[in-house]
């Protein structure tokens, strides 16, 4: 059995065990990024989001035998970007986090939102939002922090 390469947050990885693995069990067991979340199980909270070469995923739903040669970001290595900072700064200014359970894939899909338009329209940042569940803060302060974020965003997007 080979080991599974890939990139995690800008550094070279491997990983020995199993293809059948799910990516959310080894980012968070093996790799200690506690910004993954196990929430639902079956891709429909969100909490596990990450980004696989540049595209939000739910890594409760993929197999590590995916990953070979991809690169993932979690929260943890998007945190040190000037990205991660203007939509800090935006989620603060807004009280957009309460427990922060969600925050970490919220975030990212935030990123992904952006990346993808950096002047997104509310609908569009509801409709990028919806793999997200908020039980705590609500969406609309989220939405409010994503098109802040946008706007003051300084050309980051």
């Amino acid at each position: 059995m080979n080991d599974i390469q890939f990139t995690l947050n800008g550094k070279a990885v491997s990983y020995a065990g199993s293809a059948a693995d799910r990516l959310l069990d080894v980012l968070r067991d093996t790799f200690r990024c506690t910004s993954v979340k196990c929430g639902c199980k079956e891709g429909e909270c969100g909490a596990c989001s990450v980004l696989l070469d540049g595209k939000l995923i739910n890594s409760c739903c993929v197999a590590m035998g995916a990953v070979e040669g991809s690169t993932i970001v979690t929260l943890e290595g998007y945190r040190e970007t000037e990205r991660f900072a203007a939509l800090d700064k935006a989620f603060a200014e807004v009280s957009a986090v309460q427990c922060g359970f969600c925050i970490p894939g919220m975030v990212l899909a935030a990123e992904s939102i952006l990346s993808a338009n950096p002047h997104p329209s509310e609908e569009e940042i509801r409709v990028g939002m919806s793999g997200n569940l908020c039980r705590c803060t609500g969406y609309n302060a989220i939405v409010n922090a994503i098109m802040n974020a946008a706007k003051e965003g300084n050309g980051l997007w």
